[in-house]
């Protein structure tokens, strides 16, 4: 099966859900490492998107004044 493309909601989710584990304190001192560069990634991918599409909106808008 071929790997997903990453979408925003599905990255946000992924985030969602390594917060909770570690909230519940379900992550091993093993785990944690990998799950918080992974959580690192999963941000850095969220904050890269919204800046993209804030750059296209604010490009739409000064086009349609």
């Amino acid at each position: 099966m071929a790997e997903e493309k990453l979408t925003y909601e599905n990255a946000l989710q992924e985030l969602e859900e390594i917060v909770a584990k570690m909230q519940q304190q379900a992550v091993s001192i093993d785990e944690l490492e990998a799950q918080s560069k992974r959580a690192a990634e999963l941000v850095d991918f969220c904050q890269n998107k919204l800046r993209n599409v804030e750059k296209n909106l604010s490009e739409v808008l000064d086009l349609e004044f």
